[in-house]
């Protein structure tokens, strides 16, 4: 009996000894889990029902020149519900499913009501508590919807969710928009000024912090962001607006007249290199005009004869030829080899100088001239080429720069031929802008600029960074030269080629061009054709360059002077005529047998002759000497500042007034003509050499 009991005892000891150390293990091992592991069981609890999103930040709009915005991040919202919250009861939801359902449909107008309120009772039976009613809804949208039955209670008693996000918009579709860029959004293959200045306008993303409320499903937690996302700062473009607007015009009825493939116009600023008006248009398979490419700055292709400028500014420092040089052109054919070389006008032109050859584009002539000259040292020719920048690249911000091809002598593919063909504008490559870069540094007296699209960064209205100016190549060739040139260029609108540009308001200088466009391997045929007009505005004292390229017209006329050179005309009238800066740098004489001839002068000379005429004057500067401008009540009297360090503007004075003038700066002058001052050479602007001779033209 004794041993039974204490056998049970025992028994009883070790059950009890083996439950406490049950006990005390897991004791220990919550212990262990709370204080050990804790903190990583926590955070894997945290994330199955928390976590970070990443807020994008507001991208910065960009802006032209005038302040109209090219583009903008416009906020749009997402919408969501929470159908199941516990503060929509049932009774509530059901009294008024009808009406949303109803506010719904009639105001997106992409479901029916009863479509609406189907879905809307399946998310509350299934507990959706973050059901998407409709994506990128606008703000005013949003607006009306907050007022719509359960919704008008709010975010939480109504069970509304806003979720706001931006969408990239040009607000003027089609101004520059190519160039403006934005291809897929928020994608490395963002194009124009938006990839060029990607990082500037993005800014920097913050982070919000979501809850998971059911599978797959998360909302945030609050409107507080864990990190505030830093929106991106804006850009202040070149472009203006208006002659933006006049470009587009102006080219797209011209291409859709002559049913034209591809054209572009560039429009840029002799002095800055600032790019004004930028279009790029090509024929779609819809048989509309839209920009989708960059055709202006990508596409590098032969230019024809726009290139005998380069040609014979290469000669002109070789001084191998003059402009008063005569040259045999014959009946307008020639050959080299067996390659025929003619002329567009048939006959020919006989024995001309060089400055008409350049004026009526002649392919014998200009050729002849660079062949006799170079044939045996070809390489010398390529090197002037070189000494002009015109085998480099502008490096322009805008991604996708075409490269120019100018062959070297020693290139395989050269051949007895090439040299007479690259001297008209064949066997070498350049894209437009390329070539209206060197245009306008031949109108900017040989110094040649970059193109520039955005002039400015800014932040809340604050400049951030300013973009200066930036000067490729100092001197593209000689003073005495670039006057040759200068001089030829405007013949080309005064007696040749162009001539039907002329106009009695302001000149014109420039160069019209019509190259074939070679298919591949098969060559050269003879209804494909690039008809181009590339020159500078007044041509007297330049103030924007400009070239338009028409590709592929079909309606029988391809020439550039019939096709490019009238838009040429009808955008610089345009820019003209609503630029008084321009108007106030030039001569304004009135045809009113009522009004005296004026001059620009001595700014007391001028107040006291018209005050004794009995004139309306109104005085608006101070300096020395000044230029008038007739208004309808009024001859207002305006300054015109004389540098010490640069070559001034005398046009518009009378003899006596601009030698005074010029000889203080210690220039020689030779004064052709009587009358007033009408073109001087070097032009304004010009950097001052001791002792340097400075052409007056005047006339009466």
């Amino acid at each position: 009996m004794e041993d039974g009991k204490r056998t049970i005892l025992i028994r009883t000891y070790i059950i009890y000894f083996m439950v406490l150390m049950v006990g005390l293990t897991i004791v220990g091992k919550a212990a262990y889990i709370q204080l050990v592991e804790g903190p990583e069981w926590r955070e894997k609890a945290e994330k199955l029902t928390l976590r970070y999103e990443t807020v994008e930040p507001v991208r910065g709009n960009i802006y032209s020149a005038d302040g109209r915005l090219l583009a903008v991040s416009v906020p749009v919202f997402d919408i969501r519900m929470d159908v199941a919250s516990e503060h929509i009861s049932n009774a509530f939801f059901n009294q008024k499913i009808d009406s949303l359902a109803l506010c719904l449909s009639k105001l997106f107008r992409d479901r029916s009501q009863a479509e609406y309120k189907r879905t809307l009772v399946q998310a509350r039976d299934s507990n959706n508590r973050y059901f998407l009613i409709k994506r990128s809804v606008t703000y005013s949208e949003l607006k009306e919807l907050r007022t719509f039955p359960i919704f008008n209670l709010g975010k939480f008693r109504g069970g509304l969710i806003v979720l706001e996000k931006t969408r990239r918009e040009q607000p003027y579709r089609n101004l520059a928009s190519r160039t403006i860029g934005w291809d897929r959004e928020g994608t490395e293959n963002d194009v124009g000024i938006e990839g060029a200045f990607s990082e500037v306008l993005s800014g920097v993303s913050g982070k919000r912090l979501l809850q998971r409320i059911g599978s797959g499903m998360w909302r945030p937690l609050n409107d507080i962001y864990e990190i505030e996302p830093r929106n991106g700062q804006d850009l202040i473009t070149t472009i203006d607006a208006m002659m933006q607007d006049v470009a587009y015009d102006a080219l797209l009825r011209q291409m859709q007249a002559n049913e034209a493939e591809v054209g572009c116009v560039v429009l840029m600023e002799v002095e800055t290199g600032h790019v004004k008006a930028i279009v790029n248009l090509m024929l779609t398979e819809q048989n509309v005009y839209e920009e989708r490419y960059n055709y202006a700055i990508a596409h590098s292709s032969e230019p024809g004869s726009t290139f005998k400028l380069a040609s014979l500014l290469a000669a002109f420092e070789d001084k191998v030829v003059d402009l008063n040089d005569s040259i045999e052109t014959g009946e307008g054919v020639t050959y080299f080899g067996r390659r025929r070389m003619s002329d567009v006008q048939r006959g020919g032109h006989g024995t001309i100088t060089v400055q008409h050859a350049f004026e009526v584009s002649s392919n014998v002539a200009i050729s002849k001239i660079i062949d006799e000259h170079y044939k045996e040292k070809p390489q010398e020719f390529i090197k002037r080429l070189h000494n002009m920048s015109l085998n480099q690249t502008l490096g322009v911000e805008i991604p996708g720069e075409g490269h120019p091809y100018i062959k070297y002598a020693e290139d395989p593919s050269w051949s007895k031929v090439s040299l007479p063909w690259m001297s008209i504008g064949y066997e070498l490559a350049q894209t437009p802008l390329q070539t209206l870069a060197f245009y306008n540094a031949v109108a900017n007296n040989g110094r040649m600029m970059k193109p520039m699209f955005v002039k400015e960064i800014t932040e809340a209205g604050r400049t951030i960074e300013r973009f200066d100016p930036v000067v490729i190549n100092s001197s593209v060739a000689s003073r005495r030269s670039i006057a040759k040139a200068q001089e030829m260029l405007i013949g080309v609108v005064e007696n040749g080629s162009a001539k039907h540009l002329k106009n009695s308001a302001y000149k014109i200088a420039g160069k019209t061009g019509t190259a074939q466009i070679a298919d591949g391997s098969a060559g050269y045929n003879k209804s494909d054709y690039k008809a181009s007009f590339v020159g500078y505005f007044p041509a007297d004292n330049p103030k924007y360059s400009m070239i338009v390229v028409i590709s592929n017209p079909r309606k029988g006329v391809y020439y550039g002077s019939y096709i490019a050179a009238p838009v040429f005309r009808e955008i610089s009238d345009k820019v003209y005529s609503t630029n008084l800066d321009i108007q106030s740098e030039m001569l304004l004489a009135s045809n009113d047998s009522e009004h005296p001839r004026i001059i620009a002068g001595r700014r007391n000379d001028m107040f006291k002759t018209f005050a004794d005429l009995d004139y309306p004057v109104t005085n608006t500067g101070d300096t020395e000497w000044a230029t008038v401008r007739i208004d309808t009540d009024t001859i207002r009297i305006n300054d015109r500042a004389i540098p010490n360090d640069r070559i001034p503007n005398v046009i518009g004075m009378s003899a006596r007034d601009a030698t005074y003038i010029l000889e203080r700066l210690g220039l020689r002058i030779n004064i052709n003509g009587i009358g007033v001052v009408r073109r001087q050479s070097p032009g304004p602007g010009a950097n001052i050499s001791r002792n340097e001779e400075i052409t007056l033209q005047l006339t009466i």
